[in-house]
């Protein structure tokens, strides 16, 4: 059985074939079939995620899944949040340069911060039980960035028990320790009712 998945990105086409080939199971990307980026005009990354596994299915009539993954900071109310990859409209850079503008002065706890990973598994556009899987990655935010791995903010994410940033751990590392990896491992035992 095969899945689209709506996506452009190939760091991600590769995180989930390494999950489902092991499973039997085949990820196709989106544009092999011509289908653009679905808007995301929802108000959370469950219903992100959702809105772009229903539009990769109702293009390609075949069962889809997305993610929608971010960096949320409490004591920032949340952001950036959904609006994560375009907090700044210029890139993981100037994304990075406004997010320790915001934090600037902000101490202790006030740093906390977590990734967060939501992917949608759809059998059909219309599915109405659709399969979700969520995983959190806890750590704080460095008050400078460190590190040439990674992207999005991984400069500046120190995770919890560690003493270096997402972009300083190897490419094994994170993404054995990753919110990816972890709402991955949460969809895997929902797989077998799903198909």
């Amino acid at each position: 059985m095969a899945f689209i998945l709506a996506s452009n990105n190939a760091g991600k086409l590769r995180e989930f074939e390494q999950l489902f080939t092991k499973l039997g199971l085949e990820v196709l990307p989106q544009a092999q079939f011509g289908v653009e980026d679905a808007d995301e005009t929802g108000l959370s990354f469950i219903e992100n995620a959702l809105i772009k596994a229903r539009h990769a299915s109702e293009k390609t009539s075949q069962p889809a899944m997305a993610d929608d993954s971010g960096l949320v900071v409490p004591a920032l109310n949340g952001a950036p949040g959904i609006y994560s990859a375009r907090y700044s409209g210029n890139g993981d850079v100037a994304n990075n340069k406004k997010l320790l503008q915001a934090l600037e002065g902000v101490e202790g706890e006030g740093r906390n911060a977590f990734y967060v990973a939501v992917i949608a598994l759809v059998k059909h556009a219309n599915d109405p039980m659709p399969i979700i899987a969520e995983g959190r990655w806890h750590g704080r935010i460095a008050k400078t960035p460190f590190g040439d791995g990674g992207f999005g903010y991984d400069p500046l994410f120190i995770p919890d028990g560690f003493d270096i940033t997402a972009a300083e751990m190897t490419r094994e590392e994170k993404q054995s320790l990753s919110h990816r990896a972890t709402a991955l491992n949460a969809l895997a035992p929902q797989l077998n009712d799903f198909l």
